[in-house]
């Protein structure tokens, strides 16, 4: 993927182009009107300069509404989240999913910002466990959150994205009230993952039993409830860890990971996936930063195991195809 990149606050414009292995990027300083970031466009047919005159952001400068960044049909409106890698790593599997079959690039606008950053960190971390029942810290003082994703919702939608993201965990908490309002779709990705589940056409590991589901989270993911929510719309049994295994295996994995423990952190996460495995899951969602990568690509655990972050970007792929076969 290569993209070049202009400096702004808390914006990326961007379009991937995934015909080349490594990234590469070209500067230039430019004055924005949007909170101070990063924005970027590939054109890898032309100069930096002839992408600067002919871009949607030159054109938008033009028009009476200056806000409006990207004229494309299949824009993306990105949300940034908890983890700048996981929504870099988002990005990177929109290009894989985009490019198959001899797909299209991608034109996004990316906004990333420290502030929201540590506010979701402080949810993350301050969440009292699912298992108890509270989840006061989610549904107390969230407001600052939720505002600061509807302002960048908002900016967005201003930009010219014809659907919004956001590649997070934790932000789905508030997904419904960020959407509010909203002029385009804002896919949610328990729904998207749920989907896709069903699409499967997945049979029963016990015969007579429901269909069931596994899901690995952060108390704060798990408290929230969305996951359960959007499964059990689609028919799924929803099975998550118990007590036992939260606070002997669950917890204390993500503990020995921050101590770089990782042979530890991964045999007990290992112990958590089977867990739910005896349980007669036919998939295990992994729905956390730490977690998702924690274990080898080729441990045979993970071919029970399905990302999110793959169904979301496989969906807003969808979604856009379905845009330009109806332009």
């Amino acid at each position: 993927m290569s993209f070049s990149s202009l400096n702004y606050s808390t914006c990326t414009l961007a379009r991937m182009n995934s015909h080349h292995s490594h990234n590469r990027t070209r500067k230039s300083s430019a004055f924005a009107t949007p909170p101070s970031s990063i924005i970027s466009q590939t054109e890898e047919s032309r100069n930096l300069a002839n992408s600067m005159e002919n871009s949607p952001l030159d054109a938008a400068s033009k028009r009476p509404d200056s806000s409006v960044l990207l004229t494309h049909k299949n824009a993306i409106g990105i949300i940034g989240g908890l983890s700048i890698g996981t929504t870099l790593n988002f990005v990177s599997k929109l290009v894989t999913w985009s490019s198959k079959d001899g797909g299209n690039d991608i034109p996004f606008v990316l906004c990333s910002d420290p502030v929201l950053n540590k506010e979701l960190s402080f949810h993350e971390r301050g969440s009292s466990s699912y298992l108890t029942g509270k989840n006061k810290n989610i549904l107390k003082d969230h407001a600052p959150v939720v505002e600061n994703l509807r302002h960048k919702r908002i900016f967005l939608e201003k930009s010219g994205a014809r659907c919004i993201v956001m590649p997070c965990y934790i932000s789905h908490s508030w997904h419904d009230e960020v959407a509010l309002g909203s002029s385009v779709p804002v896919l949610h990705m328990g729904e998207c993952v749920a989907k896709e589940l069903k699409e499967a056409n997945l049979r029963p590991l016990e015969a007579g039993s429901t269909l069931r589901i596994g899901v690995l989270a952060s108390d704060a993911t798990l408290s929230a409830g969305f996951y359960q929510e959007k499964l059990q719309n689609e028919g799924f049994e929803v099975v998550l860890p118990d007590k036992a295994t939260m606070e002997h295996t669950v917890i204390p994995s993500l503990e020995a990971l921050n101590r770089k423990d990782i042979e530890g952190a991964q045999n007990l996460f290992r112990i958590a996936l089977q867990v739910l495995v005896v349980r007669a899951v036919n998939t295990i969602i992994i729905a956390s930063d730490d977690m998702r990568d924690l274990l080898p690509p080729d441990d045979p655990l993970l071919k029970k195991c399905v990302d999110p972050m793959d169904a979301l970007a496989r969906s807003t792929v969808k979604f856009l195809q379905s845009v330009e076969g109806n332009a």
